[in-house]
């Protein structure tokens, strides 16, 4: 049951809105993906920070046991504070402990948190809080709070992985000159940053016909080039046969073909198979079927400092016939919303939703 009652704005101290202020700025430093941006602040009785953190994400220790962990070095103790938290605390056992234990067995006397946890995994939190003596309120800076995580909030309540589009391109918006070369348009730097994305997702998806044209291996590598202890799934989507000489099957069972031409269908079976954060990785018209249904979360794209004039474009059409047809997207501070590597720049963006009537406080207007 996700509890209604909102505390009153003037309920809330000093102290406890500058401590959310600074949670919702310590969520920002996180990554975005099959996790959402979390940040807390301890206080202590008299209002003073003793201990601070946000989740790094997936398999890294939560926001809310990150700040008792931090309270702890600086020699804090976080018995009878208080937390404040940009989301409520889960109250599951994934790669890392439930929050709510955490929580509990440090002795913290109430928590506040600015929205409801809505995953069906995680959310309960406040109420096993509530029934172990935690006094819990919520509600204040909520806006902001939603506003931060709302792609992957609509990626949760749909039942589907959050979705990154990742892109390579020339300054003219080219994937591959005329004849079909495409190794390498980005430099080393923006590739070996690409891997680092990869070593944390948990599928990549190309088009068979991608499969067919480039034989990618889709695996993610180390800064040494050597293969990543963890892998993703690599995902074709298409119906065309995927050979069984491709590269990107492996030998290690990390591979599926999706045999469907609907991107709602595939990151649905990609949910349900356990799929939280899901890449997009090529081609164009796999690009941009995902892109005309509105389910890219984040757009990632890599812009080499070149120009080709024709050759093959990194996107398919988009059914955008006049300019107020077009997709808007926002620049989000997250990981940086531009960021040089080496001769490229790669460049970071949110989808902006079709009335911002908030800022977000990583995507300012």
């Amino acid at each position: 049951m996700i509890p209604t009652a909102t505390t009153a704005a003037a309920a809330w101290s000093v102290a406890e809105r500058e401590a959310m202020g600074s949670a919702l700025q310590l969520a920002v430093q996180g990554v975005r993906g099959a996790n959402p941006l979390v940040g807390a602040v301890i206080l202590d009785p008299s209002g003073r920070t003793i201990g601070e953190g946000h989740h790094r994400g997936a398999g890294t220790l939560h926001a809310e046991t990150d700040a008792i962990a931090e309270a702890r070095r600086r020699g804090e103790e976080p018995a009878g504070a208080t937390m404040v938290v940009s989301l409520e605390p889960c109250n599951h056992i994934g790669r890392t402990g439930a929050c709510t234990e955490a929580i509990i067995e440090a002795g913290i006397k109430q928590l506040i948190y600015a929205v409801h946890d809505t995953s069906h995994t995680a959310a309960g939190g406040a109420e096993r809080l509530r029934a172990a003596d935690v006094q819990v309120r919520t509600g204040l800076m909520e806006a902001e709070a939603t506003a931060l995580n709302n792609r992957w909030f609509d990626a949760v309540t749909a039942g589907r992985p959050f979705t990154t589009l990742h892109l390579a391109q020339t300054l003219d918006s080219q994937l591959a000159a005329a004849d079909g070369t495409s190794q390498w348009i980005s430099g080393p730097e923006s590739r070996r940053d690409s891997h680092q994305l990869r070593r944390r997702i948990d599928a990549i998806l190309v088009g068979t016909g991608t499969v067919l044209a480039d034989n990618p291996r889709l695996t993610a590598r180390t800064a040494d080039d050597e293969p990543a202890a963890e892998q993703p799934l690599r995902v074709a989507m298409g119906q065309r046969p995927v050979p069984e000489t491709a590269a990107m099957r492996g030998s290690d069972g990390r591979f599926v073909q999706l045999e469907t031409h609907d991107p709602r269908d595939a990151g649905g079976q990609l949910h349900v198979a356990g799929i939280r954060h899901l890449m997009i990785e090529g081609g164009a018209k796999i690009a941009a079927a995902f892109l005309k249904e509105r389910l890219v979360d984040e757009l990632i794209i890599y812009l080499a400092p070149s120009l080709l004039g024709r050759g093959i474009a990194t996107l398919d059409d988009l059914g955008v016939g006049t300019l107020n047809q077009a997709h808007h997207w926002r620049w989000d501070q997250v990981g940086g919303a531009a960021v040089p590597l080496g001769n490229d720049l790669r460049l970071h963006l949110e989808p902006k939703p079709p009335e911002t009537d908030r800022k977000s406080p990583c995507s300012p207007e």
